[in-house]
């Protein structure tokens, strides 16, 4: 039996006609989120792929360290961290920690729940998350106590044991088959349709506030909307940014709040007119990034970027978004450029930028539209490809395209190392661009091996104004979450990483 909402889109329709305040139609016991996306398995192992987000976001499941909102590490199922040596790490638990079942958390059972996540042959498997740990080995001082030994230095682990994917679980029965020790247990999920768990009675820090939530997918931000109207869902995530303030007008509750997902331009440096830093710096300087918010995203769904990381939070370095058209056409001349009845040629070709993107966010694809009009405002001639991701990105790099607009979340532990080694460093798995500098992949390295604190702000402070004097990447906007509830919902913050959704707090009140 399919979990899917029902709903009547013509009544729905006419509430939003009408103007109609919204109907309390859900039960206060039961809190049902529409999302864009649902799970793919049956039971959707937390460790493997990105599964560990939802199980997170529901409460199901629960990580040795955690990430407040401010974007700083805190121990989370752990007591306490401590490094005891360049590559030991020792995790101390919180006494008393129990699963799902009843069973006791100790030291073997967290060697259990992470070790399959770095075994190829074992379901968890997860090569992103296995490389970011880089574990060579785990041992148990006592029941409360976890040995982590890493291959090499590494100042991110204790930020990594905060991943989702990083869950800690006990061994899975019929009754629990995701057995874990967050505030709501998992009761099952429908693939690609929804995702169901049941309140927690036991758990530790107290009674959570509904007795089920219900995750439901919806990839049409429209349609959640309506579903949302006819009182069919209680909130939704990702709420159509151009509605947002209209929905408060009929007394529904809004949220929103600038996240760490980032969406960028990966410039193509090895060929074609981007290969030369000046043109690079030109673009930049051409995109007017307080222009798309406001058109794509009505001015509430995002933050101009001007770095890759959110003003005010961690790790940002204080770089802002500057629009300089006339700037822009001066870097184009000294990059011998020559403008030719409004249009700039280079070696007496039209210099033209290809600009690949993808659909399944709804804002990349208008956010490459409007960098097109603003590039061809000051005379360079532009063309927008929209495809799949990896169609995409393959044509990206196989030098087929010249700048190609993605969205990633830049600090998904917290840490600004490993994201900037997939998308930057000369090997890096996810360099698009295929950007070489030798001077940025020797502060990478030096971030991931330096432990003091505000030595490792320093080393990426330089590299982010390494990346907004040569612009491999070109930051646009920080989208801001939108969120819609009915009214009197607390316990709930947009998060940062948008890994944190419902906490055993979030309940509704009169």
């Amino acid at each position: 039996m399919s979990l899917e909402p029902k709903f009547s889109s013509i009544a729905a329709a006419a509430l939003i006609v009408l103007g109609t305040t919204l109907p309390a139609v859900a039960q206060d016991d039961t809190l049902t989120i529409s999302v864009t996306f649902g799970p793919t398995p049956e039971v959707p192992d937390p460790r493997a792929g990105y599964n560990g987000w939802m199980s997170n976001q529901t409460g199901v499941t629960e990580t040795l360290m955690g990430i407040d909102y401010e974007l700083n590490l805190y121990p989370r199922l752990a007591e306490s961290i401590q490094q005891t040596a360049p590559t030991i790490w020792r995790v101390t638990l919180r006494d008393g920690l129990v699963f799902h079942d009843g069973s006791a958390v100790t030291a073997q059972a967290v060697i259990d729940a992470i070790g399959p996540i770095s075994d190829e042959n074992d379901p968890a498997f997860n090569k992103r998350i296995a490389g970011v740990l880089d574990l060579a080995g785990m041992s148990a001082d006592g029941d409360r106590a976890v040995i982590f030994e890493t291959n090499s230095p590494n100042a991110a682990f204790q930020w990594s044991l905060s991943d989702p994917g990083v869950a800690i679980l006990g061994a899975p029965s019929e009754a629990f088959p995701i057995n874990a020790t967050g505030p709501y247990i998992f009761r099952g999920a429908v693939p690609e349709q929804s995702y169901r768990v049941e309140a927690n009675a036991d758990y530790r820090l107290g009674e959570p506030g509904f007795d089920a939530v219900r995750v439901v997918a919806s990839p049409d931000p429209a349609t959640a909307s309506l579903a949302f109207e006819a009182g069919d869902v209680d909130m939704v995530i990702n709420y159509p940014e151009t509605d947002f303030e209209r929905i408060q007008d009929t007394g529904a509750q809004g949220f929103t709040a600038p996240t760490a997902r980032l969406y960028f331009y990966s410039m193509n440096t090895a060929s074609g007119p981007l290969a030369n830093p000046l043109i690079r710096q030109a673009v930049s300087l051409a995109v007017d990034r307080d222009g798309i918010v406001d058109a794509v995203l009505s001015g509430v769904g995002g933050v101009p970027a001007g770095t890759i990381y959110p003003a005010g939070k961690s790790w940002a370095a204080d770089i802002p978004s500057t629009y300089d058209p006339v700037r822009a056409e001066e870097l184009l001349a000294e990059a011998g450029a020559v403008k030719q009845g409004g249009v700039w040629t280079l070696d007496g070709a039209p210099i033209e930028i290809e600009i690949l993107t993808y659909s399944s966010r709804a804002a990349l694809p208008p956010t490459a539209e409007i960098t097109q009009a603003f590039l061809q405002q000051i005379g360079i001639t532009a063309t927008v490809r929209v495809g799949e991701y990896g169609a995409s990105n393959e044509a990206m790099l196989a030098g087929e395209g010249d700048m190609f607009l993605q969205a990633w979340v830049m600090l998904p532990q917290g840490d600004p190392g490993s994201v900037l080694g997939f998308l930057l460093s000369s090997d890096g798995g996810s360099n698009a661009g295929r950007y070489a500098n030798p001077a940025l992949d020797a502060l990478l390295v030096e971030g991931q091996t330096t432990f003091a604190q505000a030595e490792r702000e320093r080393i990426y402070d330089e590299v982010q104004q390494i990346i907004a004097t040569d612009v491999p990447l070109l930051p646009v906007f920080h989208v801001s979450q939108a969120v819609v509830a009915r009214a009197g919902l607390t316990g709930y913050r947009v998060h940062p990483t948008e890994t944190y959704w419902v906490t055993h707090e979030t309940r509704f009140v009169e």
